[in-house]
């Protein structure tokens, strides 16, 4: 990022975050959460958008380390990942790994607003078409129900709650699925708060990666 006044505003805002979390007000909700979520996201989103993208592919590299030490117990697991938007660790290339050595890769799916996501298998080269926010999907893919979910985190807390881009999909799914999967947040160091203020619809990882932890919570 070489705009200065896009620098500005990161360091402005992770000068306020700071401030926020090092005072006796931090664990209590804002009077709006969706306004102050908002300002935390636009930050976080900025912040890591400000990392080098040799260092993004550098951290991309070491979280899928860390992603196949964690899932080393799972024979021929189905795992979804997503496609990478907006500065998210780019994990096609151990998706494309993952199925290499037996494993099945998947991508989530949003059929509509407001509706849980689908789960649909992808390999590489496989078609893909553009859904709701632009974002590719596997245009032919069978439907599947994975035993690891990947979601990517805008932040997260340190009781393994995830901020993401405030659509509600990840957890509208996770919350109708019959048989639950394990739940893997994915993100930069970076990106902690102390706390998202969680609410009853929340529903936290099991582990968080990022490049440099491991981080599982006893549920």
């Amino acid at each position: 990022m070489s705009d200065k006044g896009e620098l500005a505003t990161v360091g402005s805002w992770k000068m306020l975050n700071d401030e926020f979390e090092g005072s006796s007000h931090a664990c209590r909700p804002p009077e709006n959460l969706t306004r102050w979520r908002r300002t935390q996201r636009e930050g976080l989103i900025a912040d890591r958008l400000g990392i080098d993208l040799a260092i993004r592919n550098h951290y991309a590299r070491q979280i899928s380390e860390r992603l196949t030490e964690l899932l080393a117990d799972l024979d021929s697991p189905t795992v979804s990942g997503y496609w990478p938007l907006k500065g998210e660790p780019d994990l096609r290339p151990w998706l494309t790994s993952l199925t290499e050595r037996g494993g099945h890769a998947a991508l989530p799916v949003i059929v509509a607003k407001q509706t849980p996501l689908r789960f649909r298998l992808w390999r590489p080269g496989d078609v893909l078409q553009r859904g709701i926010w632009n974002i590719p999907y596997p245009a032919n893919g069978e439907d599947v129900n994975p035993d690891v979910v990947i979601a990517p985190v805008v932040g997260f807390d340190q009781a393994g709650y995830r901020l993401g881009y405030g659509g509600g999909y990840f957890d509208r799914t996770l919350a109708a699925m019959p048989n639950k999967p394990r739940v893997v947040g994915v993100g930069y160091g970076q990106a902690t708060l102390k706390t998202i203020h969680p609410q009853p619809h929340d529903i936290p990882m099991d582990v968080i990666v990022t490049e440099s932890d491991i981080l599982e919570f006893n549920r």
